[in-house]
């Protein structure tokens, strides 16, 4: 047996990131997109050490070793090596965007600092500061406070060090640099270059316009971000609502302990020792020294500066064969069921189905569940329309959607305003289910419709996340989905399901079941393989039954795009596994899991990853596929991915994201165009064109 059975979580997602910032160096991938995917890389970090690094130091700052929850090692020693990794992806990620920027310079497109602006720039910069900039700006001067002020998390601030001309006196100052403006100013020109400046390059610009009223000698600047725990500290306070406890716990949230401090490394010692000193930040927290700037997650909104040639080619949904979204999607439904496959379809199927139901005379009520949504959510209009029509509508909204707790709670307040009735999830269990039911009275009884999907029911993330969305009339199906809302009301009983697969209770062990299955098979010398595609494997207990169906002799295929704490390939434990990453243009976010049943394949979609929380602390729900086209379209969408040979990484101990390289025979197949292509093909089909 090998030394070791897993990989150790945080560092394969590390290593996932590390994925995203190989598409940044990528000189295959459109410029612009390149300085998107270094924003990318940089928001993923942020997220990263809010939440998983913090949960981290936690353990080690309570004396807990951590040693059975991380493989072996210690969680001190674990915040140590993570700490190492992201210095080196740090440096790594400036390296790519000194190299992006060289490159944009060769398509006349620049990234100037206050250092080299032509006299007009400076003149529209001077207007700009006092017009559009200045107001905005929140200044602190910090030798005589009685505390520190709070630093937000992950804002960007500018720490100034004024030296005085009288007995060279020094001061420090604050500048926060406003999240409210676009950090990229785009500079006017007289030819054929284009010029763009950063805001905090603005505002250095104009430091002597800030500390006007000082009598110094010299001023400096230096970017500082610290990333504080997220945490949320529930009350215990019986007399409070859910709504109530968690709009007070993520308003905490800006006072949590700071994780990750970084810094200029050019910023002098004096004024970084009164920062780290002021604020007790301890050796124990990740302090990083990085470039000029931070909060490099700004660079996803890098204007586009009309180069679309510097992009990706935007590929426009495609209608679903057999869908009308001017006709009535209930009366298709109910013929059959459909597949919705964003975004390389239409997300305005979903939305089309709830703005019919609102309407229609004879639908009687709504169930949803909801975790993350849309600014100015469409959904949400068209649930306030039910319930303005009479509908009764349910919504299971999850408050403790992480980072999404603010607007959750503005939408269930301007749902409660509306009538409509809201469920706040189950204590101890977080609701990450995707589902829809609606009741049509039809004949004198109550016919269901309904949606299952993979993703959230969001118009925004549809348009780069791949999701697939189940549209059905089965029966049996949706009154097992209604069963799910019961649960919700009475969740102290137990509920059966007769097709739907439901965490906390089910999920587990029924997918042991369906690979002890697939084991019997490979043993009994029939055909026997598993294809799983989700975001992350990391539950030991799963990991360790597909190693048992490896040594069985199943073929296994994993498309994971993030987290895989599995070892593929290794003699005499993972033989028959194979793991591929795809990360590209779009987010790989669709969950399906194919069991080979001998030679009669059970295809399930998914909310549930391979993760303990999915599978024994969330409600999840795994739906199975009954109609055979469908089942098709969905082992073909698997096939497809597992085809790619552009984009697709190994898994592997190493943790080196290795391409799939392609033989010297084989044509380019890059996974995601090609199944646009697929998709593409099936309307010129059904319309007669090929």
């Amino acid at each position: 047996m090998h030394k070791y059975k897993y990989i150790e979580r945080e560092k394969s997602w590390l290593n996932f990131n590390a994925r995203v910032l190989q598409e940044a160096a990528d000189d295959a991938v459109p410029l612009l997109e390149r300085l998107r995917f270094l924003g990318i890389f940089s928001n993923n970090l942020d997220e990263f050490f809010r939440v998983r690094f913090a949960a981290i130091r936690r353990l080690s700052l309570s004396g807990i070793s951590g040693k059975n929850l991380f493989g072996g090692i210690s969680a001190q020693q674990l915040l140590k090596e993570i700490t190492e990794i992201v210095i080196q992806q740090q440096t790594e990620s400036l390296r790519i965007l000194n190299t992006i920027e060289a490159k944009l310079e060769t398509e006349n497109i620049y990234i100037i600092d206050e250092n080299h602006i032509s006299a007009d720039q400076a003149m529209f910069l001077k207007d700009f500061f006092i017009q559009k900039l200045s107001p905005e700006l929140i200044t602190i001067i910090l030798n005589d406070l009685a505390e520190f002020p709070i630093l937000k998390d992950s804002v960007g601030y500018l720490a100034v060090k004024l030296v005085m001309k009288k007995d060279a006196e020094v001061h420090y100052a604050m500048i926060e640099i406003p999240n409210t403006i676009n950090r990229f100013v785009v500079l006017p020109s007289n030819d054929e270059k284009q010029y763009v400046i950063l805001l905090d390059d603005v505002i250095r610009q104009n430091l002597g316009s800030i500390f006007n009223i000082f009598d110094y000698e010299s001023v400096s600047a230096h970017m500082i971000k610290i990333t504080r725990d997220a945490q949320l500290e529930m009350d215990s306070d019986l007399s409070k609502s859910m709504l109530e406890k968690i709009a007070s716990s993520v308003k905490d949230r800006r006072i949590g302990e700071p994780v990750r401090f970084i810094y200029d490394e050019l910023i002098e010692e004096d004024i970084l020792t009164f920062i780290l000193d002021k604020m007790h930040i301890i050796s124990s927290d990740s302090i990083i020294p990085g470039g000029k700037y931070h909060n490099r997650r700004d660079y996803m909104k890098f204007p586009n500066l009309g180069r679309y040639d510097l992009l990706y080619t935007t590929n426009h949904p495609l209608p679903v064969p057999g869908l009308n979204l001017e006709g009535s999607i209930l009366e298709k439904i109910s013929k059959k069921d459909y597949l919705i496959h964003a975004p390389y379809q239409s997300f305005s199927y979903l939305t089309k189905f709830l703005r019919e139901a609102a309407l229609d005379p004879k639908v009687t009520s709504i169930k949803i569940t909801l975790y993350r949504l849309a600014k100015n959510s469409q959904i949400i209009s068209s649930l306030i329309n039910a319930a303005k029509n009479g509908k009764k509508v349910t919504v299971q909204i999850e408050l403790q959607a992480r980072f999404d707790e603010a607007s959750n709670i503005s939408y269930a307040e301007q749902m409660q305003t509306e009538g409509i009735n809201l469920i706040f999830g189950i204590k101890g269990l977080k609701v990450h289910s995707k589902v829809c039911v609606i009741e049509r009275v039809e004949e004198d009884s109550i016919k269901r419709y309904g949606f299952i999907s993979t993703g959230n029911f969001n118009e925004q993330t549809a348009k780069i996340y791949t999701d697939v969305t189940l549209f059905t009339s089965h029966q049996q199906i949706l009154k097992d989905a209604s069963k799910i809302f019961e649960f919700f009301e009475i969740n102290y009983r137990l509920y059966r399901y007769k097709h739907l697969i439901v965490s906390p209770h089910y999920t587990r062990s029924r997918f042991t079941k369906m690979i002890d299955r697939e084991i019997a098979n490979a043993l009994g010398g029939k055909e026997a393989y598993i294809k799983l595609k989700m975001n992350s494997l990391s539950d030991f207990e799963m990991i360790d039954k597909l190693y048992e169906a490896s040594n069985a002799g199943v073929k296994i295929k994993l498309e994971v795009r993030g987290i895989c704490s599995l070892i593929p390939g290794l003699p005499g434990m993972s033989d028959n596994i194979e793991a591929i990453s795809i990360v590209d243009n779009y987010l790989e976010h669709s969950r399906i899991y194919i069991f080979g049943n001998e030679g009669n394949p059970e295809v399930y979609i998914s909310s549930a990853d391979f993760m303990t929380r999915n599978l024994d602390a969330r409600v999840e729900v795994t739906c199975p596929i009954y109609d055979e086209k469908i089942k098709k379209e969905l082992i073909d969408i698997f096939d497809i991915g597992w085809q790619g040979n552009v984009k697709a990484r190994y898994h592997s101990e190493n943790l080196d994201n290795k391409y799939r390289v392609r033989n010297g025979y084989e044509p380019v197949f890059r996974a995601q165009f090609e199944t646009y292509n697929y998709h593409q093909n099936k309307v010129g089909v059904i319309n007669g064109n090929v």
